[in-house]
């Protein structure tokens, strides 16, 4: 199981990014299901769509829709969670988005995040792990 941030999902879709590859190695391996939590789709549509255009945006909701990423929302129980992390965090600072990754990857037990993000991943202390394992 793998969860994603933002900035790889959109980095994975730039084809001329200087990381395109080092972003796409890790989804295309990745055991599955490849979880996205909602807060980031939004964030990645929105970047598609300004950076990369429609047909970009439209071919990242087409993976949703044909269950290559599974997009899973923040539960109600949660989002006190998403309020402390953002927080704890408020010197990086980690916003609710990337706290939404954190939440996922603490509610399935996973310890797997794809990111560039190490400043800010690294830093944070999931409740299931002593440290999150960063990719790529």
């Amino acid at each position: 199981m793998l969860i994603v941030d933002p900035g790889q999902l959109h980095t994975a879709a730039a084809r001329n990014d200087r990381d395109h590859r080092s972003c796409v190695e890790p989804l295309s391996s990745a055991p599955r299901p490849i979880l996205v939590p909602e807060l980031v789709v939004t964030e990645v549509a929105y970047l598609l769509a300004d950076r990369a255009g429609t047909y970009a945006e439209v071919a990242f909701g087409r993976s949703i829709a044909d269950g290559e990423l599974v997009a899973e929302p923040v539960l109600a129980s949660e989002w006190w969670r998403v309020a402390e992390l953002v927080e704890r965090s408020s010197h990086l600072p980690l916003g609710m988005v990337d706290a939404s990754v954190v939440i996922l990857a603490e509610r399935h037990g996973a310890e797997v995040v794809a990111t560039l993000d190490r400043r800010r991943f690294g830093a944070v202390r999931p409740r299931h792990a002593g440290s999150l394992t960063l990719v790529p």
